[in-house]
């Protein structure tokens, strides 16, 4: 609109054409109101009144109130504003619209002024309108202004708020670009990290992967190996190593089933179905970790704890525990349920130095381990319960220190078996009732050693034979049987025990040791170091019989005379006890005088009597006959392989310290033959978890000694009636199974054959007693172990009531036997220059024969000191005779005669 309006302009009269009169050319009355319907015009009036109340209607709403820039811009826009209202009364001037009456009008609506008539508009011509007047009436300047100023107004906040609404949507523009620059960029980084975080997981998982592949297909190589345990002939339990804890591996179908359950209901519910991991248990368990600001559950399955166990160790941190989870699935994968749950039950730690379930019910319920079935078999529902509690915190929930915790840990386990359905509520009742009696611990004493002594030496032997040091062997996974009876041994201990208490207070006697070895494989049967291991006050823990090196007084005198006997000696040998004296250049002394132990001295006699009551001087002579190198070398070749002290001529009397042990093997060789065969203490090694077993070989021995030799020395040792000079009868050196007095009263009983030999040392230091019958060689010790001297006791009555009694025990239930004779050689009776004559054993074609048709005629009173100790000249009965020769009396009269008195000439041969 500019400054005109439109406007009807009338034609000329000659181009006017009126319209026909009729009834629809004329205005038609309202049937109601009696008005004449709008025209057109009218219409379009209308219309534009209207519109302008509306603008004036918005106006009225829109607050008032701009600013001086916003004044400005009013101005201007009212100068070229085209004014609607100015043109209305030049239309008004030339028509008379009639509104319809009923059409209301608002209180809120401004009244348009009177306009003028309108000039009659024909219907045939419109014209432009003329401009508006610029001069408004006087009386509608104010209405007009203030129309005029809400029109300024409403275009100002129409514009202000188009202008705001386009700020908003360029500010959202800008927030949107700068979030969707920042979320790009984060887009982006997270592309980036995820990347590398992606790239970093698979080279932990590929890493990870090859780092553990071998542990994890080798999962059973890598279970705690077994403690070692040793076990008696038998298979008696003896001892085991605790140093390193306990383990005894075991077949998953060597557990109770109670304790299957437990250990799943309590560690892993979802274990046989799970694939290793259990994700909303470990969510859960993080749940009511955080819940109670500590650990209270572990979400690990016990999968994971087997991987934790046997793979990665117990560090806590995010790295091992993710290594953990990449590892979990392989495990799961490459074994099955069983395998795993079977290694798990075998590694868990149950406290008090127990590994695995086997271990933990001997621990704590003092269950043994049976040929038929092992300990972990053994368990009932209340103690299954318990064990199963214990892995979650085996030291605080140890029902030996924290029986409290303990109790409400099996409260929980059983709790979580019953809402599992394993057992029913009647069950859980009647394990808690049996939980809370008084003999529910059964703690067994792990440490405990039935024979420390033979324990420890086996372990010697088992470093020995597979070269390892003694830490090495506590987690050996070894299962050692052994040549030991424990349950004779234990007999044996208290038999010495009971002879040592009897001696120790009128002779000072403490301690003893024994040994008992089957002298026909040189399996050791029995091995005691002393009478009690923990007695300190004895020095119990010291092993005499396989660490003491102790002198052996005249039990070593048979290794002397068996050489002897090989350079072609006889029992028969005759020699003279007499006064001996041998020169020792550059030594201190310079001389050797040996004497017996009666402090006498005893003639002519036999080797075999000599022996047998254990005399000095001959038995040095017999030395000097042999040789000190050659009698050592026996006595080595026979099993004496370690001593103590420099051979000399004090070796027959005991110089040299001995082990028992070796003492004790050696004179097995005379019972065998002359066969020596090596000490073995171990028969079997099975290792557990390699399956594999070693065994002790069977040898043949080695022959050190003739059979001949071996049985002449046993003969003479065997020979009762020869030591009776020195030992009397009924001595415990022979074996009747009566007791002592009814011995004594005639009755002896059976008597078994046996070979033996006492020893005593200088200030009754030691005692000693070695002999052996067709099964067994038995040696035995008496003493103190801090060498101090005992009173007036040899080992006749130290030693050898301990030998009799175990030997005897020890025989008890076996076939008397004599000693079988070889063959190969022969008796013969021969009188020696000197008088003596014998019957004995001779090797074939060393039967001594002597030319006796001069005998000498010298008497035996003077020995070449002038003195005559042995044989005294006795008082002559009255006779008729002008004089008497005086009778010597043999030492040994049921071994020897005399056929006519000895000689004293030191130049005569035929005797030592």
């Amino acid at each position: 609109m500019g400054n005109t309006v439109m406007s009807i302009e009338q034609k000329g009269s000659d181009d006017v054409k009126h319209p026909p009169a009729t009834s629809s050319a004329m205005p038609s009355q309202d049937a109601t109101n009696g008005q004449t319907a709008p025209s057109r015009q009218e219409r379009a009036l209308r219309y534009l009144e209207r519109k302008r109340l509306r603008q004036e209607a918005v106006l009225s709403e829109v607050p008032a109130g701009l600013n001086s820039e916003d004044e400005a811009e009013a101005e201007q826009i009212t100068d070229k504003m085209p004014i609607i209202s100015g043109a209305l009364p030049a239309l008004k001037e030339n028509t008379v619209p009639t509104f319809p009456s009923k059409r209301p009008v608002r209180s809120s609506m401004l009244i348009m002024p009177d306009l003028p008539p309108a000039p009659p508009i024909l219907s045939t011509s419109l014209v432009v309108a003329p401009p508006l007047p610029t001069e408004i009436p006087a009386g509608e300047s104010s209405a007009y202004w203030r129309r005029h100023r809400k029109l300024v107004q409403r275009r100002l906040v129409r514009k202000r708020i188009r202008s705001t609404r386009v700020q908003t949507r360029h500010t959202y523009a800008r927030i949107l670009l700068t979030l969707s620059c920042v979320g790009l960029s984060l887009l982006l980084v997270l592309l980036s990290v995820g990347g590398a975080t992606a790239y970093e997981s698979y080279r932990f998982y590929s890493d990870t992967q090859a780092k553990y592949l071998t542990e994890v297909v080798s999962l059973h190589d890598l279970l705690p190996r077994d403690n070692l345990k040793m076990y008696d002939r038998k298979g008696v339990f003896i001892g085991q190593l605790t140093d390193r804890g306990i383990h005894t591996t075991i077949k998953l179908k060597q557990v109770s089933s109670d304790l299957i359950n437990a250990t799943i209901a309590t560690e892993d519910k979802n274990f046989w179905t799970n694939q290793g991991l259990d994700i909303p248990r470990i969510l859960q368990a993080a749940i009511d970790n955080l819940r109670n600001g500590r650990v209270v559950e572990g979400g690990s399955t016990i999968t994971q704890q087997l991987i934790k166990n046997l793979v990665l160790g117990n560090e806590a941190t995010f790295t091992r525990k993710l290594t953990e989870v990449v590892l979990t699935p392989q495990v799961n994968d490459d074994y099955s349920k069983n395998d795993i749950l079977e290694m798990y039950l075998n590694s868990i730690y149950y406290g008090q130095q127990a590994y695995g379930i086997d271990a933990a019910a001997n621990v704590f319920f003092g269950l043994q381990d049976t040929p038929s079935k092992p300990a972990s078999q053994q368990l009932d529902l209340a103690q299954s319960a318990m064990l199963a509690g214990l892995p979650n915190y085996p030291d605080g929930n140890n029902p030996l220190h924290h029986p409290q915790a303990a109790f409400n840990r099996l409260q929980i386990v059983l709790d979580a078996m019953v809402a599992q359905h394993y057992i029913t509520k009647v069950q859980e009742l009647d394990a808690l009732a049996e939980a809370h009696g008084p003999h529910f611990f059964k703690k067994a004493d792990v440490t405990r050693n039935r024979a420390p002594h033979f324990f420890n030496f086996a372990l010697g032997q088992l470093q020995q034979m597979y070269r390892i040091k003694r830490s090495a062997l506590s987690r050996s996974d070894m299962n050692v049987y052994t040549t030991l009876d424990i349950g004779l041994q234990d007999k044996i201990q208290k038999i010495a025990q009971q002879r040592v208490a009897e001696l120790r207070d009128y002779h000072n006697l403490t301690n003893a040791a024994e040994v008992l070895i089957d002298y026909h494989t040189g399996a050791i049967i029995s091995l005691l170091g002393s009478i009690d291991y923990n007695n300190k006050s004895i020095d119990g823990q010291y092993d005499v019989a396989t660490q003491g090196y102790r002198q052996p007084g005249s039990s070593f005198k048979p290794y002397v005379y068996v050489t002897a006997f090989e350079q072609g000696a006889s029992p028969a040998q005759a020699i003279d006890d007499a006064p001996l004296t041998i020169d020792l250049p550059g030594e201190n002394p310079p001389t050797f005088s040996p004497q017996n132990y009666d402090l006498h001295y005893h003639g002519h006699m036999t080797l075999r009597c000599a022996l047998q009551n254990s005399l000095n001087v001959p038995a040095v002579k017999v030395l000097q006959h042999v040789g000190i190198t050659d009698a050592m070398r026996t006595a080595r070749d026979m099993g004496i392989t370690h001593y103590q002290g420099t051979p000399g001529y004090s070796l027959v009397l005991g110089g040299l310290g001995v082990r028992l042990l070796d003492h004790t093997s050696a004179f097995g060789t005379f019972a065998n033959n002359g066969v020596h065969m090596p000490y073995y203490a171990i028969n079997k090694v099975s290792f557990v978890n390699a399956h594999q077993t070693y065994t002790h070989p069977r040898g043949q021995g080695q022959q050190v000694i003739s059979s001949q030799m071996a049985y002449m020395m046993t003969n003479v040792l065997s020979d009762n009636t020869s030591r009776l000079p020195e030992f009397d009868d009924c001595n415990p050196l022979q074996l009747y199974a009566n007791d002592a007095s009814s011995c004594w009263a005639g009755d002896r009983g059976r008597v078994r054959p046996a070979a033996a030999k006492t020893g005593t040392t200088t200030d009754f230091r030691d005692n000693w007693t070695l002999g052996y019958t067709t099964d067994y060689v038995m040696g035995v010790w008496a003493g103190n172990d801090n060498n101090t001297p005992m009173y007036d006791i040899s080992g006749i009555q130290g030693a050898a009531p301990i030998w009799h009694d175990a030997m005897l025990l020890a025989e008890q239930g076996r076939p008397i036997r004599d000693f079988n004779n070889p063959g190969g050689l022969e008796r013969a009776t021969v009188t020696y220059p000197d008088g003596v004559k014998t019957r004995d054993w001779f090797m074939p074609g060393t039967v001594p024969s002597f030319d006796l048709s001069q005998p000498s005629q010298t008497q035996g009173n003077d020995n070449g000191n002038g003195i005559n100790p042995i044989f005294p000249i006795p008082t002559p009965a009255p006779s008729k005779k002008k004089s008497d020769t005086p009778v010597a009396h043999p030492y040994c009269p049921s071994n020897f005669s005399f056929d006519f008195p000895p000689s004293s000439s030191k130049e005569a041969s035929g005797w030592w």
